[in-house]
């Protein structure tokens, strides 16, 4: 494992911290705000999506956005080490699906250097809620914990 280390709700990682924000769905996802290792910047958000089902094989067990000024530092990646810790050892978890955009080239590098094995390219149905804000095409991609 990854030294997940937590403390007063925060998870922390050698490079970036996870601050538990909320729960939602009844507690099935998990909301974090992603702050630079033992300071209080917030460079970004995550959250880790307990279950799997039709809707989630679109969306993904994980999801997250770093802020305009702090891309290209690798906070994703990071942050994502730390949910994938989460996941396995807090929430029993033995596979995580995670999607990206075919577009966007800097989440499929992440994708790819946690560990994830591309395992289809597929249309979003046009009623999820992914397709209603634009996002049409997915690429799918499975890690086995």
């Amino acid at each position: 494992m990854w030294g997940l280390f937590r403390r007063n709700n925060i998870y922390s990682g050698p490079y970036v911290d996870l601050h538990l924000e909320r729960l939602q769905n009844k507690g099935r996802t998990v909301l974090f705000g992603i702050f630079l290792h033992n300071t209080n910047v917030h460079v970004g958000e995550c959250d880790l999506r307990l279950d799997m089902n039709e809707e989630m094989y679109y969306a993904g067990n994980i999801g997250y956005r770093i802020y305009e000024p702090y891309r290209g530092n690798r906070y994703a990646y990071y942050a994502c080490r730390i949910l994938l810790d989460l996941a396995k050892r807090k929430y029993g978890m033995h596979e995580i699906y995670i999607s990206c955009s075919p577009e966007n080239i800097p989440s499929k590098k992440t994708i790819e250097k946690l560990g994830f094995a591309f395992i289809a390219h597929c249309d979003v149905p046009s009623d999820h809620w992914l397709y209603k804000r634009g996002e049409k095409n997915k690429n799918i991609y499975k890690l086995i914990l």
